[in-house]
């Protein structure tokens, strides 16, 4: 299975935790009969209607949208 390499600018070890919590929601969603479209709307990702996605590619889309916003800092 591979993935799309690692956005410049994402720190490498958010991108994997991002990719960890992907794999293990798409987990989830297919365990109770979902399909990749469902794992992506539950992260308000919307679908391409004229291609359906697969598991590989809702990874990585749930990924880069988890990276895509600034964490907030802890005090």
């Amino acid at each position: 299975m591979t993935h799309q390499s690692l956005p410049d600018h994402v720190n490498p070890i958010q991108w994997h935790q991002a990719l960890a919590v992907s794999r293990q929601t798409c987990a989830s969603v297919f365990r109770d009969g979902g399909t990749p479209a469902e794992a992506l709307a539950a992260f308000g990702l919307k679908v391409d209607s004229e291609e359906a996605p697969n598991w590989d590619k809702a990874v990585d889309q749930i990924a880069s949208e988890i990276c895509a916003h600034p964490m907030a800092r802890a005090a």
